[in-house]
Parts: C-alpha cells; structure tokens; sequence
C-alpha cells in the first residue's frame, strides 16, 4: 500500500512540475508574442516575414530586415547566437565594420525578454527547422 501510494504521489508531482513547464513555455512564448509585435514587427514583418528582398542590399549596402519564419535563416543559427544578435545588435557581433540596421536591445529588453521574443519566433518553425536549431544550439 505505501509503494502504490509513494508510486502515485511521484506522478502527481512528475505530472504538475512537467505540466508547470508547459504553462511557463506557454506564459514564455504569449509575452514574446507580444514583445515582438512591439519591438520586431515593424522591420521583420507582423507575419515573421522579413522586408521584401531581404537578400539584396539597399542603396544604403546594408541588407534589409530577414525573415523569421521558416523562409529565413534564423533558424539556422544558435540559440547563443541569436541571443547576442537581438541584445547587441548585427554589427556587434559580427564585427569586421559590418554594417547593419539591426539595432542591440539590451537597453530596452531584460535578457529574458530577449530570450522569450526567441522562443516565440522558435515556436512558429515547422519541427523540421525546430529539431536543427536545436541540434546547432546543443553544439554551440
């Protein structure tokens, strides 16, 4: 009888941490919804669809807004990555007198505001594009 109860009393709490992380990742990816209409949407599309051409320079030489859909190639990249790009801006992390319009938020969002906008855009990719940012994000 005390195995089947401490059986049960491990599923109830294996059951309500796991479906407390889902609420969280749900919470999570809501407020990154939101943060991106306000901080993202206006360069990188309502619709994560990047500025029209996003792969031919502007008269500027500077490379308009990607996507961030599955269309892009943001999933291609690292979590870290990805990170550091919306916290420091493009030229920041890539260096070399690159020259970009993506501004650094680090003054305007918190690192996990930063890191739900991510998780929000992660959340529209098909799983094939989900499972290979994952793997790239494993190995960086």
């Amino acid at each position: 009888m005390a195995v089947s109860l401490s059986l049960a009393l491990l599923f109830i709490w294996q059951f309500g941490k796991n479906h407390a992380t889902s609420a969280d990742s749900t919470r999570t990816i809501e407020a990154g919804r939101g943060l991106y209409a306000d901080h993202c949407a206006s360069c990188h599309g309502a619709s994560l669809e990047g500025q029209p051409d996003w792969q031919s320079p502007l008269p500027s030489g500077r490379l308009p807004a990607p996507p961030h859909d599955a269309s892009g190639h943001t999933w291609h990249h690292s979590d870290e990555l990805l990170f550091r790009i919306v916290k420091e801006g493009t030229a920041a992390v890539v260096g070399g007198g690159y020259e970009s319009d993506m501004p650094g938020f680090a003054v305007v969002l918190s690192d996990a505001e930063i890191r739900a906008v991510l998780a929000f855009i992660r959340s529209t990719w098909p799983e094939r594009e989900r499972r290979y940012q994952s793997e790239v994000s494993r190995r960086d």
